[in-house]
């Protein structure tokens, strides 16, 4: 099974494993991770799971369409790395991929 390492705004790293085809907020919800939200529950109706992406596997997910880059806009501190953990699926090829949560939600 892939893993997913999550580290929060002051470095503290948690590791989980994933099923494939699981998004990377559903098993943050399922592990209560601080800082994912999830308000809309998967829906990308919301941008309570905004996640900083680590730059070795930001080139391996799909492109942003275009609702996840408007709720985008409803998040503070979106940096180009931003994504939502609704959007992101797990699979082989993510395993090992740091996702950082911001200071605030």
């Amino acid at each position: 099974m892939p893993k997913i390492i999550f580290i929060d705004h002051a470095g503290e790293r948690r590791e989980f494993e994933a099923k494939t085809g699981a998004s990377v907020m559903e098993v943050a919800v399922q592990n209560m991770v601080p800082g994912i939200d999830a308000d809309c529950g998967g829906a990308c109706a919301c941008a309570t799971c905004h996640v900083y992406v680590g730059e070795a596997h930001l080139p391996k997910l799909k492109e942003k369409d275009d609702m996840e880059d408007s709720m985008l806009d409803f998040a503070e501190g979106v940096q180009d790395n931003s994504r939502l953990s609704c959007q992101i699926l797990m699979s082989d090829e993510l395993d090992g991929i740091e996702v950082t949560t911001p200071e605030s939600q």
